[in-house]
């Protein structure tokens, strides 16, 4: 029996409800002529349209458009998405891996698939591997000295992710145990580990004190780096570093939070150039910052993202101060920098062995070279690592030194693929491309309508 006053509540009744109502996941061919049409009922929860996005996501694939509803007990999705190559979805694999991972499908011979871009994505288990996250102030040579610890005790990286923003860095890195080949499993070991990256991460002179931990469960890598970083608060970046981001990047993201009273929602407005993952970063931040997305539109011209969002907190109240609506702006600021590229894009392929990856960062050290994103992947016996390199101070490298480093490691095991985008259109002229949710009610009116948010339809 519950304590008095408390109602109980079955655990089990989310599940049930899921079992009597499972989600419906139409994958549509042919409704439009350049995209496949992801359309997905389901019972509404929170947190579902989180899910929905990262899946979708994970797949690598590209959301150009999407008009999403979650107000009552049901939520109605649709999102226009193609491969990376601008592709629609026809690989039966892929498809029978969405409907099943979002629910659709109880059961399911497929169990993992390889996206446009050659990741294999699939269930892994968390007793493979320790997962490290770290977060603290960044500096060159951090993730060298951070994996030549991880090497000295004889740990094998098979997967890192490392973001940078604003001075700060978070890290997520997947390791074994050299002796074993599985999980670091010895205690004394683990407490070894935690000292020795705590104490490379000490060198914080801001105020903002590192921290090593240890995850627990599985986590998804890229929700959990939003995590840490909005837990060490990165969106706090003083005008020296906005300024540094307009003057390299040429331009910086808009958004804008009002309130709606006739409809008694928060609307917040976004605009920035496209990339891939933009919808997941921004559906993350709000998800985790507690607040419920009823309704949503997003829509891309090519170069540029429009995103509006109709949300209230969890406790059903709208944005009623200037300094939340002032969080929430730099929040999604912050999230849509965090894996914005920067520098020159090194790609590095070879047979994988234990130290690797502190060969590889220390060699970048030695020569000037700082580390500012990097996704580190194992493929059966190969190395697949991703680095984004500037020089010391932010600024972009020398080629010179480039090559030379790329003769040290290896001219077909380093090779450049793609350097970060200068000299984009300032946030000024992105003004010029004015995005509401009314402005596309002629496309999509009756849409609307049954949302509630227009009147009557013609």
């Amino acid at each position: 029996m519950s304590g008095r006053g408390c109602p109980y509540f079955d655990p089990e009744y989310d599940t049930l409800l899921a079992r009597l109502n499972p989600p419906s996941v139409v994958i549509d061919n042919t409704s439009c002529a350049d995209a496949t049409l992801v359309k997905v009922d389901s019972a509404n929860r929170h947190g579902i349209l989180l899910e929905v996005v990262q899946v979708l996501s994970d797949m690598d694939l590209i959301i150009s458009k999407a008009y999403i509803s979650s107000d009552g007990g049901w939520f109605m999705d649709v999102f226009h998405v193609t491969d990376q190559l601008g592709q629609k979805l026809t690989d039966e694999g892929i498809i029978d891996y969405i409907q099943q991972s979002l629910g659709a499908k109880q059961e399911s011979l497929t169990t993992e698939v390889r996206t446009c871009l050659g990741r294999t994505v699939g269930l892994q288990s968390i007793a493979e591997h320790t997962a490290i996250e770290l977060t603290g102030r960044d500096r060159p040579g951090l993730l060298s000295e951070v994996s030549g610890v991880l090497k000295d005790l004889m740990c094998n990286v098979v997967a890192a992710e490392v973001w940078t923003h604003n001075m700060r860095v978070a890290c997520v890195v997947y390791v074994t145990d050299e002796l074993t080949g599985g999980p670091v499993e010895d205690a004394n070991k683990l407490t070894r580990i935690k000292e020795q990256l705590s104490q490379v991460l000490r060198n914080d002179n801001d105020g903002k004190s590192g921290k090593t931990d240890f995850s627990l469960g599985l986590t998804h890598t890229e929700r959990r780096l939003h995590q840490m970083m909005f837990a060490d608060r990165d969106y706090e970046g003083g005008d020296e570093f906005k300024e540094r981001c307009i003057d390299e990047k040429g331009h910086h993201p808009i958004v804008t939070v009002h309130n709606c009273e006739e409809k008694g929602y928060s609307v917040v407005s976004l605009r920035c150039r496209d990339r891939p993952k933009l919808l997941f970063d921004t559906v993350c931040t709000l998800t985790d910052m507690q607040y419920v997305v009823f309704h949503a539109s997003v829509d891309t011209d090519g170069t540029y993202a429009y995103q509006e969002y109709y949300i209230r907190h969890m406790d059903g109240c709208t944005l009623t101060c200037e300094s939340e609506k002032q969080r929430v702006i730099q929040c999604l600021e912050a999230a849509i920098e965090r894996r914005t590229s920067e520098g020159l894009r090194l790609e590095l392929s070879t047979s994988d062995r234990v130290g690797l990856l502190s060969d590889v960062t220390r060699i970048f050290r030695e020569n000037g070279l700082s580390v500012a994103r990097a996704d580190v992947s194992t493929r059966g016996e190969k190395a697949v690592n991703v680095f984004y390199v500037t020089d010391t101070a932010g600024n972009p490298v020398d080629m010179n030194i480039v090559e030379a480093v790329r003769k040290e490691i290896g001219l077909t095991i380093l090779q450049v693929k793609g350097v970060s985008e200068k000299g984009r259109p300032r946030a000024q002229d992105m003004s010029k491309s004015l995005f509401s949710f009314s402005n596309i009610v002629a496309h999509s009116e009756r849409f609307l309508y049954n949302l509630g948010l227009v009147r009557s339809f013609s």
